[in-house]
């Protein structure tokens, strides 16, 4: 497995839907991933940008089954994720 760096640039999300996304999250009990170490969000020039490190792009990729649905739910359209081989990490 080879780790990925996974970034999303959510034009016009804001605060309040991310906050959203994590409380269902925590609700159905998935926020915490083993598959993912690192994840990080903050607003953006655009929106919010969330990103995220995973242990490998399909694990990545099996999370899209939970979130998306979610998304959905709060109708907040889905980008195209910017998906990059790992590098460097430092601890």
């Amino acid at each position: 497995m080879k780790k990925v760096i996974v970034k999303f640039d959510f034009p016009k999300m804001t605060q309040q839907h991310y906050d959203h996304i994590i409380k269902e999250m925590v609700a159905q009990g998935k926020l915490i991933q083993k598959m993912r170490p690192h994840h990080f969000a903050a607003p953006s020039k655009n929106g919010w940008l969330v990103v995220d490190v995973w242990e490998s792009e399909e694990a990545f990729k099996e999370f899209g089954k939970i979130l998306m649905p979610i998304m959905q739910k709060y109708e907040i359209p889905m980008v195209e994720p910017e998906i990059c081989p790992l590098y460097n990490e430092v601890h």
